[in-house]
C-alpha cells in the first residue's frame, strides 16, 4: 500500500515538472542603464527594462522584440496613478518573466520560433511607446518618453548582436500591439537591409466605436493620450497629414500605408475592448453589464445582440488591412485578449483553432511563407475551441 502511494504521488510530481516546464521558462531582467542619459525614460524617470532569453544554434541571428501591454494614461492624474507601479517605473517591475507560448524554447510548443533570440520589452511609459515630451514637471516628475524608450531598447539589443539578425519580428501585445503596429515600419528601418522584417500585433487592433450609452469616449481618450504624450511627431505621417492625430492611434487608419509585412492575431470579441471600449463603468453606471464583462456566458441576449453589433463594428474597421499578400490575420470569435504568449492558446492540444490551425502553425507559415493565412471564425459561441476568458471580479481595467 505504502509503495503503491509513493508511486502516485511521484508520477503527480513528474506531470506537475512537466506541466512547469511546458509552460514557461524565467527569464531575468535588463535594464537599460545608459537609456537614462538619452532621457529615455519610465514615467518616474527610472530606466527601461526588457527580458532577454539568448537564442541558440541555427536561431542565433533570429529575433523577436517584444513590446508588453498594460492600457495608457491620458492625463496628469492618470499618468501619476501609474507612475509608482510597474507600469510606470521599472524599480516596481518582477525581476523575472515566464517565457511560454510564442517565446518559449521548447521546440515542441514552440516549433518555428524556439532557438530564437526572445525579448520581452516592459511597458513603463503609457503611451505605446509613442510619447516625447522635453520638459518635466518638478511637481510630478512625470516623464512622457515612450518614443525615446522604443529607440533606446532597439539600439541596445542591435549592439548586443541584433545588428547581424537575419531575421526578426516585432510583436506586441495590447497596448504593446498597438505599439508593434504603430511602429513597424519604424523597426524594419532600424535594422539591416538584409534583415527579413515582419510585424506581429496581438490583440492591438483597438478600433473606434461608440459606448452603450451612445458616448465617442475611446475617440476622446486617445486624443489626450497623444495629446498629454506629445506623441503626434512619431505617430505615422502617412496618417497625422491626413487626420487629427488621435485618430491615428486607430489602427483602422494607419494599416493600408503599413509597407512591411504584418500579421494580426486578434478575438473578435476582444474582451479588453468589450470592457473598456464598448461598455466601460462610465457608460454602465448601474453596472448592469458587470457579470457579462467578466464571463460572456452570464450575458443577457441584449449584451449579446451589443457584443455581434461590436464584432460587425470590428469586422468592418478590420476591413482597412486590405488584401495584401504581405498582411495575414487570425480573427477567432473568442472572449479573449492577447493569445501568442500563452501556451493555452498559442500552441498546445486543446489551443483555438481556424480550419484546424492553431494561432502558432498559422504565425509561423506566414513568416516563413509555407503558406499565407487569412481567416476570420464565425460568429459567438460556434468556436467549441476558444478559450474564453473569465476575471476574478476584483480585477481593475487597464485605463
Amino acid at each position: 500500500m505504502e509503495t503503491s502511494r509513493k508511486g502516485q504521488w511521484l508520477s503527480v510530481l513528474i506531470c506537475v515538472v512537466l506541466l512547469l516546464k511546458a509552460e514557461g521558462v524565467p527569464v531575468g531582467i535588463t535594464f537599460v542603464e545608459n537609456a537614462v542619459a538619452k532621457g529615455a525614460v519610465c514615467l518616474d524617470g527610472s530606466p527601461p527594462a526588457y527580458h532577454f532569453h539568448k537564442g541558440s544554434g541555427a536561431g542565433i541571428n533570429n529575433w523577436i522584440v517584444h513590446f508588453e501591454g498594460g492600457g495608457w494614461c491620458n492625463n496628469v492624474t492618470s499618468c501619476l496613478s501609474r507612475r509608482d507601479t510597474r507600469l510606470g517605473s521599472s524599480k516596481k517591475m518582477d525581476t523575472q518573466l515566464s517565457f511560454s507560448g510564442f517565446f518559449s524554447n521548447s521546440k515542441k510548443f514552440n516549433p518555428d520560433f524556439y532557438d530564437w533570440n526572445r525579448i520581452k520589452v516592459r511597458y513603463c511609459d503609457g503611451s505605446s511607446f509613442t510619447g516625447d515630451v522635453e520638459a518635466v514637471d518638478p511637481a510630478t516628475n512625470l516623464h512622457f518618453r515612450g518614443a525615446r524608450v522604443f529607440a533606446a531598447v532597439v539600439d541596445d539589443l542591435l549592439a548586443k548582436g541584433m545588428k547581424n539578425a537575419q531575421n526578426a519580428i516585432i510583436s506586441g501585445c495590447s497596448a504593446g500591439g498597438l505599439a508593434a503596429i504603430l511602429n513597424c515600419d519604424r523597426f524594419k528601418s532600424l535594422l539591416p537591409r538584409t534583415t527579413k522584417v515582419k510585424c506581429l500585433a496581438d490583440a492591438g487592433y483597438f478600433i473606434n466605436v461608440k459606448d452603450v450609452s451612445g458616448a465617442q469616449r475611446i475617440e476622446e481618450f486617445y486624443s489626450q493620450v497623444v495629446q498629454t504624450h506629445g506623441s503626434a511627431k512619431n505617430l505615422p505621417a502617412s496618417c497625422t497629414s491626413r487626420l487629427r492625430p488621435g485618430l491615428c492611434f486607430f489602427p483602422q487608419n494607419v494599416v493600408s500605408q503599413i509597407s512591411t509585412p504584418i500579421f494580426f492575431v486578434n478575438a473578435a470579441y476582444d474582451s479588453w475592448q468589450i470592457k473598456n471600449i464598448l461598455a466601460p463603468g462610465a457608460a454602465d453606471p448601474h453596472g448592469t453589464w458587470r457579470e457579462c464583462k467578466l464571463d460572456i456566458k452570464k450575458c443577457s441576449s441584449n449584451q449579446l445582440s451589443a457584443m455581434q453589433v461590436f464584432r460587425t463594428d470590428f469586422l468592418r474597421a478590420f476591413g482597412a488591412v486590405g488584401n495584401s499578400p504581405s498582411k495575414g490575420h487570425f480573427i477567432d470569435g473568442c472572449y479573449a485578449h492577447c493569445q501568442t504568449g500563452t501556451q493555452e492558446t498559442w500552441l498546445r492540444n486543446d489551443s483555438p483553432v481556424l480550419g484546424s490551425t492553431t494561432i502558432a502553425k498559422a504565425v509561423g507559415d506566414w513568416y516563413y511563407d509555407r503558406k499565407p493565412f487569412k481567416q476570420i471564425d464565425c460568429a459567438y459561441p460556434c468556436n467549441p475551441t476558444c478559450h474564453n476568458r473569465i476575471f476574478d471580479q476584483n480585477e481593475r481595467p487597464d485605463v
